[in-house]
């Protein structure tokens, strides 16, 4: 087979301790995920199920850890936010799958900043619109090194915090999720088939707002190290 030109180098994140690397197949996002988030985006979190939207595989950014990621300021916006996440990376593909057998589909975790331009966000919602400007922009989905699930421990507790310019913006536990790992990958899966190299990125805490140039936001997950990343 050829090629009208070169496909694109595979997305993939670096395996924490490891040489490998974890090829990227797709970037499913559960918006609302904590209630106090949700409250403070003016939603009741009891009334409804996950939602879930999509960012491309090319908007996933890799952060080695104990680097810095240099992160452009994206164009036409005037209100980018940060949303710090837990990240479950599938390595196990499936459909329906049940919750008690979800967690044998995720290959491992990392932390991730689901980055949103919130006025684009708010603009599309109010009109009834996709999320993709707000959502699915170049460089929108930084991430961690992916740590492999069994030398995780004590995930679902864990302690999940950002800190803007060494100020605490959002900090929270695991455990605060309204749908946890399990519930989210078993829902999920009834809409699509699940493959290895899929990233879930399970949702933020409350305590989202804006970053401008020059401001550094370093987040974090028990266990699974630290992101850091400098708008420029």
């Amino acid at each position: 087979m050829s090629f009208v030109f070169d496909p694109a180098a595979p997305i993939a994140v670096p395996v924490a301790g490891s040489q490998d690397s974890f090829p990227v197949r797709r970037v499913y996002c559960v918006g609302r995920n904590y209630a106090a988030h949700a409250r403070e985006m003016g939603f009741d979190p009891d009334r409804e199920p996950p939602f879930f939207f999509c960012k491309p595989a090319d908007a996933v950014v890799p952060v080695a850890e104990g680097s810095t990621l240099s992160l452009p300021y994206p164009s036409e916006t005037a209100n980018l936010h940060y949303e710090i996440e837990l990240v479950a990376a599938i390595g196990k593909g499936g459909a329906n799958i049940a919750v008690d057998d979800a967690l044998q589909h995720v290959w491992g975790y990392a932390v991730g900043l689901d980055m949103t331009r919130r006025d684009l966000q708010m603009k599309m919602r109010e009109a009834g619109r996709p999320w993709e400007l707000g959502k699915a922009f170049d460089l929108s989905a930084p991430i961690g090194p992916l740590h492999p699930a069994g030398a995780v421990k004590n995930i679902d507790q864990a302690a999940i915090w950002l800190q803007v310019n060494g100020a605490d913006k959002q900090r929270s536990d695991i455990g605060k999720l309204i749908w946890s790992v399990a519930e989210t990958v078993a829902y999920l899966s009834k809409y699509f088939r699940l493959e290895a190299g899929d990233l879930i990125y399970t949702g933020t805490p409350e305590g989202v707002g804006p970053v401008v140039r020059g401001d550094k936001m370093v987040g974090g997950v028990d266990g699974l190290g630290t992101l850091s990343v400098q708008m420029v």
